[in-house]
This record gives structure tokens, C-alpha cells and sequence, in this order.
């Protein structure tokens, strides 16, 4: 059988925020560890299941009320990491979200040119 390599249609981006997610049994805390259009990585004190169902409240620097994806699934699970695909998002979170992974982006492309035009010297 042919393994097939995926690949991701957005950017993750590299961040530690706290966030506070639950399903139907259970409620925890953890940190973010990436974040793209799409979907986040946490990592927490408990092991998530696969598959289930998840509402995640980022609290972003500086920002109330958090981020509130109202709807996610648990798409991989690694020890007490997993990864949540975003399904529902109201339309003012998705625009925090957008302008919060626009403002990343403006870093990453600012690092990148500085670490080129430094390599050309």
C-alpha cells in the first residue's frame, strides 16, 4: 500500500496562546501551539479522542472576549497534543482570526526579507 503524504492547504503559524476548550464529557485548558486559517494544535494535561466534537476559546494577548470557534472536530490525537479542524466559526471571530494571521504573516515575510537580503551581503 502507497502511503500518501498530506499536505495542508494554509500556513500554520507558530504561536502559544492559553486556550480553554470542551466537548459533551469533558471541559480543559491548554496552550496553543499553532494556528492557521483552518485549524489550531493545543497541548494540554489529558489525553482528547479523536473524532469528537469541540468548541475552543482562544485568549489572545490584549483581546476580550477570546476567540470562540463554536465548532471543531479532533482531527489527530499525539499523548496529551491534538489537532482541531475548525467547522463553525461566527463571522466576527473569523475576522479576528483573519486579521490576527495577517499580522503574522507580515512578521514571517519581514524575518524572511531580512534573513535574505542579509545572506546577499
Amino acid at each position: 500500500m502507497v502511503s500518501r503524504q498530506h499536505t495542508r492547504t494554509y500556513h500554520r503559524f507558530p504561536l502559544c496562546y492559553p486556550v480553554v476548550f470542551g466537548g459533551a464529557p469533558f471541559v480543559g485548558e491548554g496552550v496553543l501551539t499553532n494556528l492557521s486559517l483552518m485549524g489550531c494544535s493545543v497541548l494540554c494535561d489529558r489525553e482528547a479522542l479523536r473524532g469528537s466534537d469541540v468548541r475552543v476559546s482562544v485568549l489572545l494577548p490584549d483581546q476580550t472576549p477570546a476567540l470562540s470557534i463554536d465548532l471543531g472536530t479532533i482531527k489527530w490525537v499525539q499523548g496529551c497534543e491534538f489537532g482541531v479542524e475548525f467547522l463553525r466559526l461566527p463571522l466576527a471571530a473569523r475576522q479576528r482570526l483573519n486579521r490576527l494571521l495577517r499580522i503574522e504573516l507580515i512578521e514571517l515575510l519581514k524575518v524572511r526579507s531580512m534573513s535574505a537580503a542579509s545572506q546577499h551581503r
